[in-house]
């Protein structure tokens, strides 16, 4: 048996597993991943609210997945669960009248590049 042999074994298993049992092996490795994934999203909300005066909400899941030594890619799942746990706690309850903005940004006027300064369409000549 080689060294990579010993360090990348094919079967985790001396024999292998029935097809069930495999599909149940699979099933429980994906629940404990969850929990693992949803336990620091807590960890993460808990750790902005904590540092809130200190550091941005950003900066503060940053910091908790570098202090945490959480690898890739399960650190850019957590991220990206902590942001949404943060958009769904500080989004407002009443959705944006119509044609009222969400920030400062003009709204955008794609179709204006289509259409002429005295807003007749563009004929573009082919050929």
């Amino acid at each position: 048996m080689g060294v990579l042999d010993r360090l990348f074994p094919d079967k985790i298993f001396r024999h292998r597993l029935s097809d069930a049992a495999e599909k149940r092996l699979k099933f429980a490795v994906a629940r404990a991943e969850e929990a693992i994934i949803e336990t620091h999203v807590r960890n993460a909300l808990l750790f902005v609210e904590t540092l809130a005066g200190e550091l941005t909400f950003d900066r503060a899941i940053d910091t908790y997945i570098r202090e945490m030594a959480i690898p890739e890619p399960l650190a850019s799942t957590v991220a990206t669960r902590t942001l949404v746990g943060l958009s769904e706690t500080h989004a407002s309850a009443a959705p944006p009248a119509e044609g009222e903005l969400l920030d400062d940004r003009p709204s955008l006027r794609l179709d204006d590049a289509e259409r002429g300064d005295n807003g007749d369409p563009v004929v573009r000549r082919i050929g």
